[in-house]
């Protein structure tokens, strides 16, 4: 199945952040990646500070937070340590209305990364792919995580979940946390060190290069 996702967050139009309260319809669940990520050797990353819940300490933000590292280790990824410099930056926002992405068909993340290694400054033209544009809405509603090189500060992965309308209290909690697990469905990528950990749930679904079959 072709995925169609937005690729950089300069691709949203301008929209509001939910104050603080997301009640759930049914999500769509998809994403997009860049053909320069170099998706074999990411291994560890940080937050990204900045505005509304990825930088205040509201107890959605945090619940968001905890989330996307529970995602993230289970698939083989640290959190960086002291100074030194992660490999992947992650951001995330929630938005509310509907909204403009311009996103593109691509092929799955997995059977990319497979098949064909980043693409840099020095890829010969006739090797490298072609983005197909998709214009697309978004319903009311909208968590994106996005993962960024922090070597070339440019996002190489988007992930939403659009429709998503989060409550108050404990059911918003639970909406976040499935977006959350959902989204990451559409980055089935594990780090080399999941697979010599000997993970039983990677020796069992895994490729030898950090893929999914």
């Amino acid at each position: 199945m072709k995925l169609t996702l937005t690729f950089w967050l300069g691709c949203l139009l301008a929209v509001g952040l939910l104050p603080g309260c997301i009640a759930a319809r049914e999500a769509r669940v998809e994403s997009d990646y860049s053909y320069g990520g170099r998706f074999r050797r990411y291994r560890s990353y940080s937050f990204i500070t900045g505005t509304g819940l990825a930088a205040d300490s509201s107890h959605l933000g945090d619940v968001l937070r905890d989330a996307i590292r529970q995602r993230l280790r289970a698939q083989g990824y640290r959190p960086a340590r002291g100074n030194n410099r992660p490999d992947l930056l992650v951001s995330f926002r929630v938005f509310e209305g509907d909204m403009h992405f311009h996103g593109f068909n691509q092929e799955e993340l997995t059977t990319w990364v497979k098949n064909n290694d980043a693409e840099d400054d020095e890829t010969p033209d006739d090797q490298r792919h072609t983005y197909q544009p998709v214009r697309l809405l978004l319903a009311e509603g909208t968590l994106l995580v996005t993962l960024i090189d922090a070597r070339t500060n440019r996002a190489v992965w988007n992930g939403y979940a659009s429709g998503v309308t989060v409550p108050e209290g404990l059911r918003g909690q639970v909406v976040l946390v499935r977006s959350v697990r959902s989204i990451f469905d559409r980055y089935r990528i594990f780090t080399e060190n999941y697979f010599q950990g000997g993970n039983v749930e990677g020796s069992a679904g895994g490729g030898a290069d950090g893929t999914e079959p």
